[in-house]
């Protein structure tokens, strides 16, 4: 901060270009990174890229029953399913670990719903009177701003 409180525009775009740079090497990381994902006890293989997208699926002859290709087909379509839902929920977590950082930099945690800050008790905001309080709710809010008294009426007009 400058002197008087002032926000250094300057630091404040250096700061959102180091975070955009430390952004684009996590996502490019999570690119580059591929992810295997296994099901029947590794017969079935399925590779997906940091991205979520499949790259290979392996599936072991083992798999295959020549005897009862109706079941067989069944079984390698559930496999397949959950070799690539294995592999989809690490690079989950693999994304998240990679992102939690940088979320953190965004003022991420320990703050209001959804990762805001609470702004309630700033004026202009909801839930902040004039004076920058939270404000009441309920039936004991007052009726008209400023006061607790509705506003007084005008005295009928008399005639002259």
């Amino acid at each position: 901060m400058e002197p008087g409180g002032q926000l250094d525009m300057q630091q404040l775009l250096a700061a959102a270009a180091a975070m955009q740079s430390q952004l684009m090497n996590a996502q490019q990381e999570l690119a580059d990174t591929e992810i295997e994902g296994t099901a029947g006890g590794g017969l079935v293989r399925a590779t997906v890229s940091g991205q979520g997208e499949l790259v290979d699926l392996s599936i072991d002859p083992a798999v295959v029953d020549a005897a009862d290709p109706r079941e067989t087909a069944q079984t390698i379509s559930d496999l397949v399913l959950a070799a690539y839902r294995d592999a989809c929920r690490a690079v989950d977590d693999l994304q998240q670990e990679t992102m939690a950082p940088l979320a953190a930099g965004f003022g991420g945690a320990g703050q209001g719903t959804g990762g805001m800050p609470d702004l309630s008790g700033l004026p202009g905001f909801p839930g902040a009177d004039a004076a920058g309080g939270a404000q009441p709710s309920g039936p004991e809010s007052p009726a008209a701003p400023g006061g607790s008294e509705p506003p007084a009426e005008d005295p009928p007009a008399s005639e002259s």
